[in-house]
């Protein structure tokens, strides 16, 4: 082995380890915040529960600022990473894009639902650029999915709905799930996940789902048809 591929390797090993810890180092501080609140949580805290020294968690984290902050990073930038690849693909439709959305979202709260938990808690405390920045990332969470339903509405695979209003619903439902549901129970969580986006799905797809021939006034005048045909065959029942 040279001693390029040696060094390399090693700084592999040091990278995963840091990872580890700092994975380790939030789930604990999570944990801590939750218990004692952020004020009542010292570093010392945290260095005791991670069984290293102060001066060594210096390494990774200078703050218990920072260490919100990357509490905040990780439940609001992480899915929204993933929200915009999804919604940016070419390759799959409205309805699929809408499941992955569900499965997004409410798969991180069944696996992390105490950070999100904290993060709702410590809205009040948290820095003025924390507050922008996490607000900014809600907005642009909740404009991805708006996006996926008005792609839907437009290819005639979801009812005509106020993409908004929907977008709301559905992130409500997925949030929801930090404060019901607990690992262990009777439902595991992809079974409470996979069941989630069947119910978005549902209360958005039209029975009669079609994609629309062409643009402009007579796709849409074929649309608000089929749209007075699913009325009528609703108050019908």
């Amino acid at each position: 082995m040279s001693g390029a591929e040696f060094r390399g390797r090693r700084a592999a090993g040091v990278t995963t380890r840091r990872e580890l810890v700092e994975n380790e180092l939030l789930e604990h501080a999570t944990r801590l915040f939750a218990e004692r609140g952020f004020a009542g949580t010292s570093l010392q805290d945290i260095a005791d529960a991670l069984g290293i020294t102060r001066p060594a968690l210096y390494y990774y984290v200078k703050s218990k600022d920072e260490l919100l902050a990357k509490l905040v990073t990780e439940v609001t930038n992480g899915p929204l990473d993933e929200l915009d690849a999804l919604a940016a693909r070419a390759d799959v439709d409205a309805v699929a894009k809408l499941r992955g959305v569900v499965e997004i979202i409410a798969g991180r709260r069944v696996t992390q639902p105490e950070q999100f938990r904290l993060l709702i808690r410590s809205e009040a405390e948290l820095p003025a650029e924390l507050t922008e920045a996490y607000a900014a990332s809600r907005r642009d969470v909740l404009r991805t999915i708006a996006g996926v339903v008005e792609e839907g509405v437009r290819a005639g695979l979801f009812r005509p709905v106020d993409a908004r209003v929907a977008a709301l619903g559905v992130l409500g439902m997925c949030n929801w799930v930090a404060w019901w549901f607990h690992p262990g129970g009777r439902d595991s969580g992809w079974s409470v996940v996979s069941q989630l986006a069947d119910m978005a799905v549902g209360a958005l797809a039209r029975p009669d789902a079609q994609t629309l021939d062409g643009e402009g006034p007579a796709a849409a005048l074929k649309m608000l048809r089929q749209d007075l045909d699913h009325l009528e065959r609703v108050l019908d029942l």
